[in-house]
């Protein structure tokens, strides 16, 4: 019966720890931005694939004057 006693201070002792690294994250501004990450991603994309057009162009261009 003390074990249980023992066992729910320090899981409540741990959960304080947590809320309270929560706390200090919100306080922080660790949330504030939401939005410029999900439009980074798709920024990001597209510039891979103007690169990736760019190289395909390279490619067939050296390709046609390899044939020729």
């Amino acid at each position: 019966m003390e074990i249980i006693f023992v066992l729910v201070i320090a899981s409540l002792l741990i959960a304080l720890f947590f809320l309270s690294l929560f706390i200090w994250a919100v306080k922080s501004g660790q949330y504030e931005d939401d939005y410029s990450p999900s439009v980074r991603i798709l920024f990001d994309q597209q510039e891979n694939k103007k690169k990736k057009s760019n190289t395909k162009s390279k490619i067939s261009n050296e390709a046609r004057d390899v044939l020729l």
